[in-house]
């Protein structure tokens, strides 16, 4: 076991988090913790790498095991320090171990000494031990992986927005703890860096833990699901679509036994007060109520947040067409956004704009609702009432005004207690919706300025990043709102459950074009795995093309080649004036240079090949799951690399040999 809980209870003040719970978290378990918001599963973690104490019961850790732990904090940690240089923080000893075998190197340039050698040469295994001399290396994949560009990694970490300081992860991720613990690691990566994050845990070999809202990398990453619930932990072994259908099947079980026990307490509660009053009986009556007493009752099977539905009200129809973009045009300095890109929102389109961080989709997102500057022509429709939501919105709230209150403004038209019931899905309960909005935190804020959109009579919804600040049951019932929704919209999401219940059409930003896809989310992505698929097998018999030219003996590719690093063309046979001695030595030679000139040539155009497939083999993140297949892949792309080099040395020799000849 590499850490848990046994009977552990912890409390914050007067309030209960987890009361008498048992967890244990072996190797090569992949948790997901999961619970309503403000339960305290982020607390959970903290009590598991050891930030907090637990009121009673024990906290269990094995000493030998490591933890890392990636939290919303990390984005308030600040340094002058570049990116790379951040995630070498993740190899602390091999650091030191450079440092030492630098200061040492240069003590025994001054003065030999046989212990201090002995300690070099030491350090020197330690490191080759560790792996430190390809550090650099796992370091850059890792950041690649994670969506930084090779300029990025030298700049510093402080200049990177909230969601790029969250990438830290990759620090987390090059110690290779023996437990992982991520909290919300998807809020802040967009849908390529999150399929490269699966990629990599899947092939792990430390125990993860990770608490997320997203069902479709729950479903993906963990197997094995850990609920807080009521204050106690329950414990499914099966992915997050498992656990959907064990619960149900457990609180049926568990209403079961409710009602039968209930049936016998009414039993036996009529038994005593049949014969409680009665000598003959009173005893036995007195016994009866002794063993009732003592009986460990069963609790109702009850939803703490029952489903409720959110009803949209439309007041007008608008026209066929919502929106066109004609030769859209937008750059942020050297960043092309987009290039002449046209697109048209038509009535009931539910769109996903969707793609790699940097691409633009907030900005077309604002462009749309005029709330960015752009060259070329936006056409709004017929009857069109919009609705815009995004994070910098909430500073439209009025301050002074408690959460009701604030509702009452979007002119929905609803009683009190419907709003209430809205308020109740964004997490607003009882007391909470008399909170005024100047007390509120940033998420809180937010999910009130989501609710202010979806209850307006809007009949286009555009929404930026709206279940950022949502618990799983609350994305799902926004996620079933808007399925219902009359009217159209266009979304910005990274949650790719929300996005495949919500949408119909897909658009992609792609070289400053707008690309749609007819059709939701699994229907695009089977696309581009076809597609995808369909490239790799087109460049595989490309490839086995060149190399049957090759060795065919088509030199014309060679022969290519070398117009291109001289103006001069070399060809075999070199004509000469009649009148002119023929060496034939000279010719002999050439002949042979020719020849030598053309295999080298060959060789180092299959170097460049075998060097590609090796670069991708590097670039896969289960490689690095596996010391022994990591080792190999590198010493294969650096043979390969050195032998590059020296063929094309030796090519180029050849050349200039060519050259003297054909003077």
């Amino acid at each position: 076991m590499l850490a848990g809980f046994q009977d552990l209870t912890f409390e914050f003040g007067a309030r209960a988090i987890v009361e008498e719970a048992t967890w244990h978290i072996h190797p090569g378990d992949r948790i997901g913790l999961i619970g309503y918001n403000g339960t305290g599963k982020s607390t959970l973690l903290k009590l598991l790498a050891g930030e907090y104490l637990p009121s009673a019961g024990t906290l269990e850790r094995s000493r030998t095991t490591t933890i890392g732990y990636l939290h919303q904090d990390l984005l308030s940690f600040d340094t002058d320090a570049s990116i790379a240089e951040v995630a070498k923080g993740a190899f602390e000893r091999v650091m030191e171990i450079e440092q030492l075998i630098e200061q040492l190197g240069k003590e025994l340039e001054i003065k030999e000494d046989e212990k201090k050698l002995i300690q070099y040469t030491d350090l020197l295994h330690e490191m080759d031990v560790l792996d430190g001399y390809n550090v650099d290396h796992k370091i850059e994949d890792v950041l690649h992986g994670l969506g930084f560009k090779q300029e990025d990694l030298s700049r510093p970490y402080k200049q990177f927005s909230g969601g790029w300081r969250m990438r830290v992860l990759a620090k987390m991720i090059l110690m290779q703890p023996d437990l992982l613990m991520l909290d919300e690691p998807t809020n802040h990566l967009d849908l390529p860096s999150i399929e490269w994050l699966e990629k990599y845990l899947l092939h792990y070999q430390g125990a993860v833990v990770i608490v997320s809202h997203d069902k479709f990398f729950l479903d993906r990453m963990v197997n094995k699901i850990v609920e807080l619930y009521q204050r106690k932990l329950n414990i499914y072994s099966g992915n997050y679509s498992y656990y959907e259908k064990e619960k149900l099947v457990r609180m049926e079980m568990q209403q079961r036994a409710f009602e039968n026990q209930q049936d016998f307490i009414r039993q036996q509660e009529r038994f005593i007060e049949r014969f409680k009053a009665k000598a003959s009986k009173a005893a036995q009556a007195q016994s009866v109520q002794k063993r009732l007493d003592k009986i460990d009752r069963v609790e109702e099977a009850s939803i703490e947040r029952p489903n409720i539905r959110i009803n949209f009200s439309v007041e007008k129809t608008p026209g066929k067409v919502i929106c066109s973009l004609k030769n859209l045009r937008k750059n942020f300095g050297p960043i092309q956004i987009a290039d002449g890109a046209d697109a048209e929102i038509e009535r009931g389109d539910k769109i996903a704009l969707i793609g790699a961080n940097g691409k633009g989709k907030s900005t077309i997102l604002r462009i749309i609702a005029d709330r960015e500057t752009f060259e070329g022509e936006r056409v709004w429709g017929h009857n069109v009432d919009e609705s815009f939501y995004a994070q910098h919105q909430l500073e439209h709230l009025k301050l002074d005004n408690n959460i009701l209150e604030e509702l009452q403004t979007a002119g929905s038209k609803k009683t009190d207690m419907e709003l209430r019931t809205v308020l109740g899905c964004f997490l607003f309960s009882g007391d909470d919706v008399d909170k005024k909005i100047k007390v509120l935190s940033g998420g809180e804020k937010a999910r009130v300025a989501l609710a202010k959109t979806i209850i307006s009579k809007a009949n286009f919804l555009m929404l930026d990043e709206p279940t950022n600040h949502l618990d799983m049951h609350s994305v799902d019932l926004l996620a079933d709102a808007l399925d219902n929704y009359q009217g159209s919209l266009i979304l910005v999401s990274h949650d790719r459950y929300f996005i495949s219940k919500t949408a119909n059409k897909i658009w992609e930003i792609v070289d400053g074009k707008i690309v749609e896809f007819k059709g939701g989310y699994t229907e695009w992505v089977e696309w581009k795995e076809r597609m995808e698929k369909k490239a790799l097998e087109n460049e595989k018999s490309g490839g086995a093309k060149d190399k049957s030219k090759h060795k065919s003996g088509n030199t014309a590719e060679v022969k290519q080649e070398v117009k291109s690093k001289e103006p001069v063309q070399i060809k075999p046979d070199i004509a000469v004036p009649n009148n002119l001695p023929i060496d034939k030595e000279k010719q002999k030679e050439k002949k042979k240079l020719q020849k030598q000139f053309e295999d080298i040539e060959i060789k180092v155009s299959g170097l460049k090949s075998s060097i590609k497939d090796a670069e991708t083999a590097l670039g896969d993140p289960a490689i690095y799951s596996d010391r022994a297949k990591f080792v190999e892949a590198e010493k294969k792309y650096n043979q390969l690399t050195n032998e590059l080099r020296s063929s094309e040395k030796t090519s180029e020799a050849l050349f200039e040999k060519l050259m003297e000849l054909g003077d």
